[in-house]
């Protein structure tokens, strides 16, 4: 499993958000770097992002909910969500679920 893991969920429809493009990248100093991309399976979720051992630092989740959500005849006020934090050693793993829907989203530290 990848150290850093997401989870989509769709409130709106009550479902996973299956086919999200989510790209990881890491800061370094003013620049971010790619460190891996995908899309979520049938079950809104992402495991295979990283590798298993990250540098410590600053990362961020970029999700492409534009297509998402267009896919569906729908145009979201939010055509990407950005989710910054920080990792380090002492966290292992980190899990980022993110809650969405055309017009506001919420995202937490899961497990």
């Amino acid at each position: 499993m990848s150290a850093i893991t997401t989870h989509v969920l769709d409130t709106t429809r009550g479902l996973p958000a299956a086919g999200v493009f989510v790209l990881l990248q890491r800061r370094d100093g003013s620049e971010l770097l790619e460190v891996g991309r995908g899309r979520t399976d049938q079950d809104g979720r992402l495991g295979d992002l990283a590798a298993d051992v990250l540098l410590p630092g600053v990362y961020r989740l970029v999700f492409g909910v534009e297509d998402y959500f267009s896919n569906r005849e729908i145009v979201p006020f939010f055509p990407e969500i950005i989710v910054e934090f920080h990792f380090d050693d002492a966290h292992g793993h980190v899990h980022v679920p993110l809650l969405l829907s055309p017009f506001g989203y919420s995202t937490y530290r899961g497990s």
